[in-house]
């Protein structure tokens, strides 16, 4: 198997600030023996979200992409969050299904973004540990260490978790069949970054004339949960993309938008990084 991850370095001086895309990935394992049709599993996919934050680089961000699908193993899951009726003989590791497992979107993904069964068989426990062991424990793994790093090196660090959403909410989401804003900002109501973090993400977005929301319908799962510590000043902030404003939905394409886009995650790249940079300042003044 290839590497389930790429990590882009920044190209300057380094930020305290790390961005992590871990829905993107466009690589299908030969042994993903999903049922549908590839372009239904597909959509699934952040598809092209790394590639719109290409630029973070040159602000000294650091991005981790996962390179693996989403529908294949899921790192914004918990590992506990299995179904275990999808597995043969069931599931001997700890299980603590959350409402995503119950939709059939959990670690495993039961059903596609069509509600079409994602598999014609039960799985074997040992499919399932290989895609723990090769994917998600080495992604969790990469974004732990990219994290421990800048808190060491500025002892504090500003994390966006970046995602991509359908226009309209499906029938799985909180908000079925409503139109969504351009950017949806999640902090778990507050309680994964300081606040002027998710403040200034969405001024900027709407000083770009975006329209922003905040929580409502994503409020972050478990990467900002598990990362956002913000007494410990560690900051994590979820953006999910409406896929509209940079690609056609069905097909996936990029379309005129994309650039754009990219041009204004660019901006908003180089702020975040200034706050990023002003915070350590800030820190690194108080324990002088």
């Amino acid at each position: 198997m290839p590497p389930p991850l790429r990590l882009h370095e920044p190209s300057v001086p380094v930020a305290p600030l790390v961005l992590d895309s871990p829905h993107s990935g466009e690589w299908y394992p030969d042994d993903f023996d999903h049922a549908p049709p590839l372009e239904i599993v597909r959509q699934a996919e952040d598809t092209h979200v790394a590639r719109l934050y290409a630029g973070a680089t040159g602000h000294g961000a650091a991005l981790l992409e996962a390179l693996f699908p989403r529908a294949y193993i899921d790192v914004n899951r918990a590992v506990e969050d299995v179904d275990p009726d999808m597995i043969a003989g069931g599931w001997s590791g700890p299980v603590a299904p959350s409402r995503k497992t119950r939709q059939g979107i959990g670690l495993v993904w039961r059903v596609a973004r069509d509600g079409s069964p994602m598999y014609g068989r039960k799985l074997a426990r040992r499919e399932v540990d290989a895609r723990i062991e090769h994917c998600w424990r080495p992604y969790h793994a990469a974004l732990d260490a990219l994290l421990d790093a800048r808190v060491a090196a500025f002892g504090g660090v500003w994390h966006v978790n970046c995602h991509s959403m359908p226009a309209v909410g499906d029938a799985n989401a909180d908000d079925p069949g409503r139109e969504r804003a351009d950017v949806v900002l999640g902090d778990r109501d507050g309680t994964t970054c300081e606040p002027a973090f998710t403040a200034l993400a969405a001024s900027t977005l709407r000083a770009l004339g975006y329209s922003v929301a905040i929580n409502d319908p994503y409020k972050g799962v478990e990467i900002v949960r598990r990362h956002g510590r913000p007494a410990e000043q560690r900051h994590s902030l979820q953006v999910e993309l409406k896929r509209t404003l940079y690609m056609d939905e069905a097909s996936l394409v990029p379309h005129a938008g994309f650039a754009q886009l990219a041009r204004d995650l660019d901006a908003l790249v180089g702020v975040l990084a200034g706050h990023a940079r002003a915070g350590a300042a800030r820190l690194a003044r108080r324990l002088a």
